[in-house]
């Protein structure tokens, strides 16, 4: 049975801290900008969406919620006892309003 040896590497000879300089900014700018713009333009597509979508919803429900409705969902959801789900911090949609 015969063992090998791994051989040993000698440590490299150039430093592997980050650079410094102005060629290192220059190299890390357009990333940074492409990624900063994709992220600006995702942001704002998801707001919008939400915006229009909240809109919608706000539409709708405005037809719907005549007083009669309005005092049943007062009774079936306790809002007296509980308070109204619609002041919730978890109402995303409703946080703009």
């Amino acid at each position: 049975m015969r063992m090998h040896v791994a051989a040993r590497v000698p440590p490299p000879t150039t430093s592997i801290t980050h650079r410094s300089g102005a060629l290192a900014s220059k190299k890390m700018l357009l990333p940074t900008l492409a990624w900063l713009g994709a992220t600006c333009a995702v942001g704002l597509y998801v707001s919008r969406q939400l915006h229009q979508r909240s809109d919608g919803f706000d539409h709708i429900f405005a037809q719907q919620n005549t007083p009669e409705v309005e005092e049943a969902r007062k009774k079936g959801l306790l809002v007296d006892t509980y308070g109204d789900p619609r002041n919730s911090l978890l109402n995303i949609l409703g946080w703009t309003k």
